[in-house]
């Protein structure tokens, strides 16, 4: 359920475009140093995004250093000096994936989720131990989660709303001391969370289907067997869905204080959200899925 937000790089400035891949690199070698190698592994998009909103809120301005890694030991790679949003970003990717691949573990049997699960728990723990209060509010909401799809519920909204809850407590940073701007992304997270949920069921159809998973699109529109005319059937209200939770999400953004990064942002949320909608929606949205892993730019 992870990955989706990202810049339309094409748009991007070549400036910009560095800037992004050196918070994505930044936060991997943190992931690297803080949980071990394997564990980075689990960065995605969506963790970048938050370390680079939350970095973007404050005027220091953006420093780094070129450096070689593993993944690149050939070609040096602007890095940005870690912090302690960086810290906290590293942490939550930790705790979301350990999470989701359980999940995958515990209801699908899925081998890779079983796999993933296991090799982090180590990492998990020792994350848990800096955020306590974030993660029983995630496993509060998980447990809703799971809830809603062990019920087979049938409502999309009602099935979207603890991974929405989920994303708010995420984008909801404790040194981030002024009250409009917390509320600002705390509902800039929860719309963005139900994006992703719902963008991510829709991406999902055909494989629930042969897997018989939950799916909650499945389940309100009532699936017929055919999954050609049923993904078109669906699309229109899916697509006003996944729009009105953009809509939500730029007005949450235009409350922020940006202080650096604003270009960059507003590609992400402006145009990259876009762009995904319309790809996921076309069909096309599980065509650069290991980026994750590999990073942009790979």
């Amino acid at each position: 359920m992870f990955g989706y937000v990202e810049p339309d790089k094409p748009e991007l400035k070549m400036r910009e475009f560095e800037v992004f891949r050196g918070y994505y690199c930044s936060l991997c070698k943190t992931i690297g140093r803080n949980y071990g190698q394997l564990a980075r592994l689990s960065l995605n998009y969506d963790l970048t995004f938050l370390y680079l909103l939350l970095d973007s809120l404050n005027s220091e301005l953006v420093k780094g250093k070129s450096e070689r890694c593993l993944v690149h030991p050939l070609k040096k790679r602007f890095v940005i000096f870690s912090n302690i949003i960086t810290e906290y970003a590293a942490a939550m990717n930790i705790i979301l994936t350990y999470y989701n691949l359980k999940d995958k573990w515990q209801d699908e049997k899925n081998i890779a989720g079983g796999t993933g699960y296991i090799a982090l728990k180590l990492a998990y723990k020792k994350a848990r131990k800096k955020y306590p209060e974030k993660c029983e509010a995630i496993e509060k909401y998980l447990a809703e989660l799971n809830a809603l799809e062990k019920s087979g519920c049938e409502i999309i909204d009602e099935a979207a709303e603890p991974f929405a809850s989920i994303m708010r407590e995420l984008f909801q940073f404790e040194h981030i001391e002024d009250d409009v701007q917390n509320k600002a992304l705390g509902w800039m997270g929860y719309n963005l969370g139900r994006w992703i949920y719902i963008l991510d069921a829709y991406d999902d159809i055909e494989k629930d289907v042969k897997e018989h998973n939950f799916n909650p699109i499945l389940r309100q529109y009532q699936y017929n067997n055919d999954i050609t005319a049923f993904k078109e059937k669906v699309k229109e209200p899916v697509n006003f869905s996944l729009t009105y939770s953009l809509s939500e999400v730029e007005k949450a953004y235009s409350l922020l204080n940006i202080e650096k990064n604003k270009g960059l942002l507003d590609n992400i949320i402006y145009s990259g959200l876009i762009v995904k909608t319309d790809k996921v929606l076309q069909g096309r949205g599980r065509e650069n899925e290991e980026k994750s892993i590999q990073g942009p730019g790979h």
